[in-house]
Parts: structure tokens; sequence; C-alpha cells
């Protein structure tokens, strides 16, 4: 029996996001480079406080995790009071949504920006816009020109996901620069550890310039290895950050997530061996991969993007490493079909996954 009671029309437009598999049926030992999670782990000392926090599981969490913000602030050099954690930062991507727009209002972003823009938009009943891009790197151009008077939010991944492209800091500012003061910019940083260029910039600064048109994310999901506990933060004005805190949960973070966050922060050492890690593999993939044939993207996050003849060799490139136990990322949703989406893995893992493409490739192309 069909049920009398119907969600709003805006909700059934929304695609649920579909994250990176991370099984394979009748295959026991899998490799699982779908899904951007750092191959060396969360720090030792994050593992260790999580674990103490096991003898406090009866009691709430400190609702706005102030010893987050404050050691946030303390390694930042920011304003604690202006700081906003979540259980992981697409909630702060959905709440900004919902407090800033609406049905007949727009949000903007790139076309194959993070597919969660989209859904937020639509969540909230407001219209989608999408931009396109240059060479699967973000256009401010063909931002800006899509402006209207009804765009009330431009989200931009920098680095983006899933190409992995970025803008360097002087397009970042003129973006902000140019657009008009009624639309706030928020700035995805999720990759912003992985990116050791000088012309980049994460964006904190411009949060003292433009205090009530930039919004930062940032997460603790990627670098820090803490995906499993979810836990994001953003940095605004400190309006903006009140008019987040009147939406959020008030017990979304958990202790468990709030003491192993503190201690990832503090360990710069570990942090550091992840992004030396991920400094010498991901130039390695993207070389040996385009020693295959495949097109790549300069990617500045702890993945690549691999482009292959049609959405039909990428799909087969799929299958091959799936039946071998390697999972990647498809990206059909993205527009993306004849792409996959590749994890830095360990050193065995880059080499296997190498090795299977090269062995899959030589027999499709017969190379």
């Amino acid at each position: 029996m069909e049920s009398p009671v119907k969600p709003l029309a805006h909700v059934l437009k929304i695609e649920p996001y579909l994250p990176g598999d991370s099984a394979v049926a009748g295959v026991t030992k899998i490799t699982k480079m779908s899904s951007n999670e750092t191959p060396l782990g969360p720090s030792p000392e994050a593992r260790s406080a999580a674990l103490g926090a096991m003898d406090e599981l009866e009691r709430y969490p400190e609702s706005s995790a102030a010893i987050v913000r404050h050691a946030l602030a303390e390694r930042y050099g920011l304003d604690a009071r202006r700081i906003v954690c979540e259980a992981g930062s697409e909630q702060l991507i959905n709440l900004i949504a919902r407090i800033f727009a609406g049905p007949g209002d727009e949000i903007l972003y790139s076309a194959h920006g993070f597919i969660a823009y989209k859904i937020a938009a639509l969540s909230c009943g407001a219209t989608p816009v999408a931009a396109p891009e240059k060479n699967l790197t973000t256009d401010v151009d063909a931002l800006l020109r899509l402006v209207s008077e009804r765009t009330r939010v431009l989200f931009l991944a920098n680095p983006n996901n899933p190409t992995g492209t970025s803008l360097p800091s002087g397009e970042i500012l003129r973006l902000r620069r140019e657009l008009p003061e009624s639309v706030l910019l928020v700035l995805d940083g999720a990759y912003a550890e992985y990116v050791q260029d000088e012309d980049y910039t994460s964006g904190l600064e411009l949060v003292s310039e433009y205090p009530g048109n930039v919004v930062i994310l940032r997460t603790f999901s990627k670098i820090y290895g803490l995906a499993g506990l979810r836990l994001g933060w953003s940095y605004s004005s400190l309006e903006l950050a009140m008019a987040l805190h009147r939406l959020r949960g008030v017990f979304t973070v958990t202790t468990m997530a709030a003491r192993a966050a503190v201690a990832a922060i503090r360990d710069q050492d570990h942090e550091q061996r992840a992004r030396d890690h991920n400094a010498r593999w991901l130039p390695w993939l993207n070389e040996q991969l385009s020693a295959l044939g495949l097109d790549m993207t300069d990617s500045k996050g702890n993945f690549v993007l691999a482009r292959f003849a049609s959405d039909e060799e990428a799909a087969a490139a799929d299958f091959h490493l799936r039946s071998s136990g390697v999972i990647t990322r498809t990206l059909k949703e993205y527009g993306l079909g004849d792409c996959l989406r590749v994890t830095v893995g360990l050193e065995e893992h880059n080499k296997a996954l190498v090795s299977l493409l090269q062995e899959f490739l030589a027999g499709s192309r017969g190379g």
C-alpha cells in the first residue's frame, strides 16, 4: 500500500551519496583504495586517547567540543570562539546550506566538485548550479559568470575531490574579491594538509579580511586518519559561527572523537610522516599510470585521477582490479564514467595496483 504521507518534492530529487566500496563478493583479501583514507592510519597517541575515553561512555560529551576548538586555535593561531565542530565536515556543508539558502535560491559549485554540495542544495530546496571547468580544474571566471541575484552560497573544494586539482592563492583571492558581498564563499580544505605548494592557501587568512563572506571547512578524516570517528570543523566570523551553533546537534561530537582529535593535532611528527609518504607515492603513481597511457590530473590530494579511453574501458579496468581484491572509486555520478579515482596506498598497494593495470591494459589494448 502506498503511503499517504509524502516527502517534500525537493527531497525526492536527491540521489543518495554513494561512498567508496569496501568489499567484493567472493574475494576475502581486500586492498581498499577507494575512499581517500590515509594508509598510515591514525597517530598512536590519537588511538590511545580514543581508547582512554571508553571509561566515560555512559556520559554525554561536552557539547561544543571545546578541547578540540582550543587545540586548533593554538595550532593555527585562531579564535576558538569562531571554530565550530561537527560530526564530519559534510554535516557543516548541510548546515550552511540550510542556514543561507532555501526554495528560490541558488547554490553554486564547480562542475566536478564534491557531490555533497549538490545534495546539500537539493536538501534545503535550493537550486544547484554547476559551473563548467577547464581541464577538470575549477574555472573562476565560469563561476563568476553564473552568479545571479539568487546565488547565496558558493562551495569550492581546494584541492578538489574527485579531480585532485587545485587553484593557486591568487585565484582564490580574486574569486572572493569579485563575488558580490551577498554570496558566502565556503572553502573546503579537506585535503589542505597534503598540499606543499608555496602558492596555496586554505583560506584561513581570508576569514580576517572578509569575515562576513568566508567560511573555511576542514576535517580529521583524511591526513589525521580519524574518518571512523567523524569530526570536521569550520572557521568563520563569530556571527556566522553562532548561526551554525543554532542549528547543529547538541552532542554530535563524541568524547572519543574529541580526545583523539586533540592528540592528533599535537602529534605533528605523525602528520608529517603521512605527508611525506604521500609526497613520495603520489607522483610515483601519477608517473607510472601516465606511462601506461592513462591521462592523469595534477592531483594535490592523497589520490590520483586516471582517465581511460572510454567509460567501458574504465568499467572493465575496475572489474579487473576488483577481481584481484583492489577497490578503486568509480565516478559515474560525477559525469566521469571514464575515470577511476585511486587513493595513495602503502608501497605494496601502489605497486600491486600498477601491475594489475599494466596487465589489464596490455590485454585490452594489445600492448
